[in-house]
């Protein structure tokens, strides 16, 4: 009883002086601070390494809103009971606020002993929490730093740390990774372009090119999908792989597709009036209700048919929000615009979605296609679903297609639509109407085909 009383004490007093989370009773970013400046000042004359490193829970957002701000706290609980539960000897672990745990390991002295410590606590975290009449299931993301390498203080050791941490999520959910030079480099360049990005977009120097979309009968073009361009001054040109996800996870995807759309569309409304416009939506837009409302806005303004444009989203971006997605989804497609599901086959439960949703054409992945010719699995799996979509009603398109040996295979399994190299390279604007112009006589964009 002594011994209780005297915890109790201990407790009240940290409680005082701000050491200790009110929620998960675990020490708080004070505790930390306190723990690291101690390891680092008794291991100053001789620097044995330490680790510090951060868990981030990834999803946990959404919890409090679907059941309940109760329902958040008794998860943090939980993830606090388990972290310390499996901390190693001497290692300390914290609640830095939110969905955010950190801890100091004063054995872990290096990159491999925190990769593993890593997966360990990973594995920890990924157990169902129990919510009572509900289980819930949710993955974290680390990141760590290594004294005296990655910071001889406290401010540049959480500092590395949260560069690792904001590294592992930029690559997924359920990732751990460790500070390096390298990552610092990777993450100062990703900030420099964006910088150069955000100026871009003010500037209107980010362009759209257009690539074409033939009818595999008759090997005529039938539209062309609009992809993003970007050469900056300083940095050269910039892949669209590394800037438009960048934009994304910095928030400002929306005012860059609003752009690009813009742009594409105006381009459009002077095409044959039978070719169509084929847009990317980003995934975070089908979380945005007023998506719908903003690309309507967007091509009355320049007089684009909404029948002429299809939009092309993945199958991850509708499993975020699958209820906003479905809405979006169902709005634009009252408004005439078609709906395509892109990269079929390389996402989570891919049949569930053309169940769930209603889509108008499915993209077949270019890893399917590029096998095509050389191995009888990806062809096969072609066959299906170019009967499957013949079932549903859904128009086919293969992507990716780069010789005559894999077109000429795509037209005899009955696929209706390609595009790829092998039918031309994405082109700006003016490339466009030159190519437009060999197959239309006298191209202004009103003419029918030869």
């Amino acid at each position: 009883m002594v011994q209780s009383a005297s915890a109790d004490v201990i407790l009240q007093s940290e409680q005082a002086s701000g050491f200790t989370d009110p929620l998960t009773g675990l020490g708080n970013r004070n505790r930390l601070r306190e723990k690291v400046t101690q390891l680092a000042a008794e291991r100053a004359d001789d620097p044995a390494p330490f680790t510090i490193g951060i868990a981030n829970l990834d999803g946990f957002r959404p919890i409090n809103d679907l059941f309940g701000r109760d329902a958040g706290d008794e998860i943090l609980c939980q993830v606090a009971h388990r972290l310390s539960a499996c901390m190693p000897s001497g290692a300390i672990v914290t609640r830095q606020g939110s969905d955010e745990f950190a801890f100091v390991l004063p054995l872990v002295f290096e990159r491999h002993g925190a990769e593993r410590v890593g997966a360990m606590f990973k594995e920890v975290l990924s157990a169902p929490y129990d919510l009572g009449d509900r289980h819930v299931r949710l993955s974290a993301s680390f990141g760590f730093a290594v004294y005296p390498f990655a910071g001889e203080d406290f401010p540049d050791l959480l500092k590395s740390a949260e560069t690792a941490l904001y590294r592992s999520k930029r690559k997924g959910t359920g990732r751990v990774t460790v500070y390096s030079s390298e990552i610092a480099d990777e993450m100062r360049r990703s900030t420099q372009i964006e910088q150069a990005l955000r100026n871009a977009i003010i500037a209107d120097e980010v362009d759209v090119h257009f690539q074409p979309i033939v009818n595999l009968a008759g090997d005529e073009v039938v539209g062309f999908e609009a992809l993003a361009r970007w050469t900056d001054a300083d940095l050269g040109f910039v892949s669209p792989a590394v800037f438009v996800p960048l934009a994304e996870e910095r928030g400002f995807i929306d005012i860059l597709t609003e752009t690009l759309l813009r742009k594409a569309a105006a381009a459009a409304v002077a095409w044959p009036h039978d070719l169509f416009l084929s847009f990317n939506l980003s995934s975070a837009q089908l979380t945005d209700l007023r998506t719908s409302q903003n690309v309507m806005s967007i091509i009355n303004r320049v007089g684009l048919d909404p029948r002429r444009l299809e939009l092309e989203i993945t199958e991850t971006a509708v499993v975020a929000d699958p209820e906003t997605a479905g809405k979006i989804i169902a709005d634009l497609r009252a408004e005439g615009v078609r709906i395509s599901l892109d990269d079929f086959g390389t996402g989570q439960s891919s049949l569930g979605r053309l169940m769930d949703f209603s889509f108008d054409k499915l993209k077949i992945d270019r890893a399917f296609v590029s096998r095509i010719t050389q191995d009888p699995a990806a062809e096969h799996i072609i066959r299906a679903i170019v009967a499957m979509c013949e079932g549903l009603g859904l128009e086919v398109v293969a992507e990716g297609v780069e010789d005559f040996a894999e077109a000429l295979k795509l037209k005899a399994l009955g696929c209706g639509m390609a595009q790829g190299y092998f039918y031309g390279k994405a082109m700006d604007r003016n490339a466009v109407k030159t190519f437009l112009a060999e197959k239309y006589v006298d191209f202004t964009g009103q003419f029918g085909r030869v």
